[in-house]
């Protein structure tokens, strides 16, 4: 049976997050749905990354297998006929081995975090970026997030609702940059617990109002405590990227 990989960008707006629940639409159940109006059969299209309620993508991967042979342009463009007019898009289709799993062959993902810093309400990033009007320091928040790189029991910034086995993530590369009133959060690791982005971007804004110190955000990180993190920032500006093979 063929395995196709996907490659996705979509607005997570409308939709419940990215996998299929009863409360209702996601964006695996479009996906499924439009794959299903082209190929005749029903199919379950497996992500990377299973993005929350109002989470973007610019990046998600996904693999899909079908019982035949389809040209990857045409898996592409039929599955984003079908797709209108959900904010969803088949950016590329590829051919996969059989092995490949588009979540458990990952070895990394690329998240960005979008924050707009000005007083003046957003009139085209609203719902696509969070508004911090209080005036921010980005090299304290950048110092900061280098205190939480590599191997650590990440805890304090987990959802209590996570399903993850352990708390313990390894954190690669976590940058804070401006341009202009944008600032960027990028933050890289093999795989992130739930709400761990969100998490430790609300603590560093903490840091960047002043609020926190550095020493703050890493005695709350050594805390083990959800009760310990800053405020978790909003799903508006929180985007899935990439994701390493």
């Amino acid at each position: 049976m063929p395995r196709y990989k996907l490659t996705i960008e979509y607005d997570g707006a409308p939709f419940v997050g990215w996998q299929i629940q009863q409360n209702g639409l996601s964006v695996q159940g479009v996906l499924e749905t439009a794959f299903a109006a082209f190929a005749g059969e029903a199919v379950a299209v497996k992500g990377a990354g299973r993005t929350d309620a109002g989470v973007h993508a610019l990046g998600q991967v996904a693999h899909v297998d079908v019982s035949r042979d389809i040209d990857t342009d045409t898996i592409r463009d039929a599955a984003n006929a079908h797709l209108r007019p959900h904010p969803v898009a088949v950016i590329s289709a590829e051919p996969a081995a059989d092995d490949f799993d588009a979540r458990f062959s990952a070895k990394r993902r690329h998240y960005i975090y979008r924050i707009v810093n000005r007083r003046a309400p957003l009139a085209l990033d609203e719902g696509r970026a969070w508004r911090v009007a209080r005036p921010l320091d980005v090299p304290a928040m950048h110092a900061a997030a280098q205190r939480l790189l590599g191997k650590h029991d990440f805890t304090t910034f987990r959802a209590a609702e996570c399903q993850a086995a352990s708390p313990e993530k390894t954190l690669d590369r976590l940058d804070v940059d401006r341009s202009g009133d944008d600032l960027m959060v990028t933050a890289v690791a093999r795989s992130f617990l739930h709400h761990q982005v969100r998490s430790m971007v609300g603590s560093l804004v903490m840091v960047g109002d002043g609020r926190w110190s550095s020493d703050d955000l890493f005695a709350a990180l050594q805390a083990r405590d959800r009760s310990a993190c800053g405020p978790v920032a909003p799903p508006d500006g929180l985007y899935l990227v990439a994701v390493e093979y």
